[in-house]
Protein backbone atom coordinates (compact mmCIF):
# COMPACT_ATOMS: atom_id res chain seq x y z
CA UNK A 1 0.00 0.00 0.00
CA UNK A 2 1.56 3.30 -1.12
CA UNK A 3 -1.08 5.74 0.08
CA UNK A 4 -1.34 6.84 3.68
CA UNK A 5 -4.42 6.98 5.85
CA UNK A 6 -5.58 10.03 7.78
CA UNK A 7 -8.13 9.22 10.48
CA UNK A 8 -10.11 12.11 11.96
CA UNK A 9 -12.36 11.27 14.90
CA UNK A 10 -14.38 13.39 17.28
CA UNK A 11 -17.66 13.42 19.11
CA UNK A 12 -20.63 14.72 17.12
CA UNK A 13 -20.47 18.53 17.12
CA UNK A 14 -16.72 18.83 17.80
CA UNK A 15 -15.96 19.96 14.23
CA UNK A 16 -14.55 16.86 12.51
CA UNK A 17 -16.63 17.17 9.32
CA UNK A 18 -15.66 20.85 8.93
CA UNK A 19 -11.99 19.95 9.45
CA UNK A 20 -12.14 17.04 6.99
CA UNK A 21 -13.74 19.31 4.35
CA UNK A 22 -10.98 21.88 5.00
CA UNK A 23 -8.27 19.24 4.47
CA UNK A 24 -9.94 17.98 1.28
CA UNK A 25 -9.78 21.54 -0.07
CA UNK A 26 -5.99 21.62 0.38
CA UNK A 27 -3.37 20.21 -1.99
CA UNK A 28 -2.64 17.04 -0.02
CA UNK A 29 -3.77 14.41 -2.58
CA UNK A 30 -6.46 13.24 -0.14
CA UNK A 31 -9.71 11.54 -1.03
CA UNK A 32 -12.63 11.01 1.33
CA UNK A 33 -13.51 7.45 2.28
CA UNK A 34 -17.30 7.15 2.16
CA UNK A 35 -18.55 5.01 5.04
CA UNK A 36 -21.44 2.56 4.87
CA UNK A 37 -24.37 2.88 7.27
CA UNK A 38 -27.81 1.51 7.98
CA UNK A 39 -29.13 4.85 9.23
CA UNK A 40 -31.68 6.68 7.07
CA UNK A 41 -30.66 9.48 4.69
CA UNK A 42 -30.88 12.93 6.33
CA UNK A 43 -31.76 16.13 4.48
CA UNK A 44 -29.81 16.61 1.26
CA UNK A 45 -27.43 13.64 1.74
CA UNK A 46 -26.58 11.60 -1.33
CA UNK A 47 -26.04 7.84 -1.45
CA UNK A 48 -22.45 7.06 -2.43
CA UNK A 49 -21.29 10.60 -1.63
CA UNK A 50 -22.13 11.18 2.05
CA UNK A 51 -22.57 7.49 2.93
CA UNK A 52 -23.36 4.21 1.27
CA UNK A 53 -26.87 3.75 2.68
CA UNK A 54 -27.83 0.08 3.18
CA UNK A 55 -30.49 -2.00 4.79
CA UNK A 56 -29.49 -3.92 7.93
CA UNK A 57 -29.60 -7.21 5.98
CA UNK A 58 -27.40 -5.81 3.15
CA UNK A 59 -24.89 -4.56 5.71
CA UNK A 60 -24.84 -7.84 7.66
CA UNK A 61 -24.36 -9.79 4.41
CA UNK A 62 -21.26 -7.67 3.63
CA UNK A 63 -19.97 -8.33 7.18
CA UNK A 64 -20.44 -12.07 6.63
CA UNK A 65 -18.59 -11.80 3.28
CA UNK A 66 -15.69 -9.97 4.99
CA UNK A 67 -16.16 -6.86 2.83
CA UNK A 68 -15.36 -4.36 5.61
CA UNK A 69 -11.98 -3.08 6.82
CA UNK A 70 -13.76 -2.23 10.09
CA UNK A 71 -17.37 -1.95 11.22
CA UNK A 72 -19.40 -1.56 14.37
CA UNK A 73 -22.92 -1.65 15.66
CA UNK A 74 -23.34 1.72 17.39
CA UNK A 75 -26.88 0.97 18.59
CA UNK A 76 -29.11 -2.02 17.79
CA UNK A 77 -29.30 -2.29 13.97
CA UNK A 78 -27.46 1.04 13.54
CA UNK A 79 -24.30 -0.08 11.79
CA UNK A 80 -21.37 1.88 10.36
CA UNK A 81 -18.34 0.57 8.51
CA UNK A 82 -15.51 1.12 6.05
CA UNK A 83 -15.72 -0.98 2.89
CA UNK A 84 -12.50 -2.58 1.64
CA UNK A 85 -13.60 -1.71 -1.91
CA UNK A 86 -13.70 2.00 -0.99
CA UNK A 87 -10.15 1.88 0.38
CA UNK A 88 -8.90 -0.05 -2.65
CA UNK A 89 -10.61 2.40 -5.05
CA UNK A 90 -8.86 5.45 -3.50
CA UNK A 91 -5.45 3.80 -3.11
CA UNK A 92 -5.56 2.53 -6.73
CA UNK A 93 -5.71 6.19 -7.81
CA UNK A 94 -2.45 6.86 -5.95
CA UNK A 95 -4.20 9.02 -3.38
CA UNK A 96 -4.15 9.18 0.42
CA UNK A 97 -7.35 8.27 2.26
CA UNK A 98 -9.08 10.52 4.78
CA UNK A 99 -11.68 9.13 7.19
CA UNK A 100 -14.33 10.96 9.21
CA UNK A 101 -15.24 8.30 11.79
CA UNK A 102 -16.26 7.98 15.43
CA UNK A 103 -13.68 7.11 18.08
CA UNK A 104 -14.21 3.32 17.92
CA UNK A 105 -13.90 3.31 14.14
CA UNK A 106 -10.76 5.44 14.37
CA UNK A 107 -9.15 3.13 16.91
CA UNK A 108 -10.02 0.06 14.80
CA UNK A 109 -8.46 1.63 11.69
CA UNK A 110 -5.33 2.71 13.61
CA UNK A 111 -4.84 -0.81 15.04
CA UNK A 112 -5.13 -2.29 11.57
CA UNK A 113 -2.95 0.21 9.65
CA UNK A 114 -0.46 1.23 12.39
CA UNK A 115 2.37 3.32 10.89
CA UNK A 116 0.61 3.72 7.52
CA UNK A 117 -1.98 5.86 9.32
CA UNK A 118 -2.25 8.86 11.60
CA UNK A 119 -5.18 9.08 14.00
CA UNK A 120 -6.23 12.55 15.14
CA UNK A 121 -8.89 13.09 17.79
CA UNK A 122 -10.66 16.46 17.81
CA UNK A 123 -11.70 17.29 21.36
CA UNK A 124 -14.40 19.85 22.15
CA UNK A 125 -13.29 22.52 24.67
CA UNK A 126 -15.92 21.27 27.14
CA UNK A 127 -19.10 19.21 27.33
CA UNK A 128 -21.08 22.44 27.87
CA UNK A 129 -19.63 23.97 24.68
CA UNK A 130 -20.37 20.75 22.77
CA UNK A 131 -23.97 20.88 23.98
CA UNK A 132 -24.22 24.53 22.85
CA UNK A 133 -22.90 23.63 19.37
CA UNK A 134 -25.39 20.77 19.04
CA UNK A 135 -28.24 23.06 20.14
CA UNK A 136 -27.15 25.76 17.65
CA UNK A 137 -27.19 23.20 14.81
CA UNK A 138 -30.91 22.78 15.37
CA UNK A 139 -30.97 19.32 13.79
CA UNK A 140 -31.61 17.16 16.86
CA UNK A 141 -34.31 16.84 19.49
CA UNK A 142 -33.34 17.42 23.17
CA UNK A 143 -33.45 13.60 23.68
CA UNK A 144 -31.12 13.05 20.72
CA UNK A 145 -28.73 15.74 22.02
CA UNK A 146 -28.64 14.00 25.41
CA UNK A 147 -27.74 10.70 23.65
CA UNK A 148 -25.02 12.48 21.63
CA UNK A 149 -23.57 14.11 24.78
CA UNK A 150 -23.42 10.75 26.60
CA UNK A 151 -21.73 9.15 23.56
CA UNK A 152 -19.30 12.12 23.42
CA UNK A 153 -18.29 11.54 27.05
CA UNK A 154 -17.58 7.87 26.25
CA UNK A 155 -15.63 8.80 23.09
CA UNK A 156 -13.53 11.42 24.90
CA UNK A 157 -12.34 8.71 27.28
CA UNK A 158 -10.85 6.91 24.23
CA UNK A 159 -8.90 9.98 23.02
CA UNK A 160 -5.64 8.75 24.60
CA UNK A 161 -5.59 5.88 22.06
CA UNK A 162 -5.03 8.38 19.21
CA UNK A 163 -1.70 9.67 17.91
CA UNK A 164 -2.72 13.28 18.51
CA UNK A 165 -5.48 15.04 20.43
CA UNK A 166 -6.37 18.60 19.45
CA UNK A 167 -8.79 20.73 21.46
CA UNK A 168 -11.02 22.65 19.06
CA UNK A 169 -11.69 25.87 20.93
CA UNK A 170 -10.85 28.02 17.88
CA UNK A 171 -11.91 26.47 14.57
CA UNK A 172 -9.55 28.48 12.34
CA UNK A 173 -6.56 27.66 14.57
CA UNK A 174 -7.59 24.00 14.73
CA UNK A 175 -7.82 23.80 10.92
CA UNK A 176 -4.24 25.14 10.63
CA UNK A 177 -2.93 22.80 13.33
CA UNK A 178 -4.54 19.69 11.80
CA UNK A 179 -3.37 20.70 8.30
CA UNK A 180 0.25 21.02 9.51
CA UNK A 181 0.12 17.62 11.26
CA UNK A 182 -1.39 15.88 8.22
CA UNK A 183 0.99 17.56 5.76
CA UNK A 184 3.98 16.53 7.85
CA UNK A 185 2.72 12.93 8.10
CA UNK A 186 2.07 12.64 4.36
CA UNK A 187 5.45 14.14 3.44
CA UNK A 188 7.45 11.78 5.70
Amino acid sequence: MKGKLVIISAPSGAGKTTIVKHLLGKVLNLEFSVSATTRPIRGSETDGEDYFFMTVSEFRKKVKNNEFVEWEEVYKDLLYGTLKSELDRILAKGKHVIFDVDASGGINLKKKFKTESIAIFIMPPSIKELENRLLKRGTDSPEKIKIRINKAIDEMELANQFDTVIINDNLEQTKIEVFNIVKSFINN
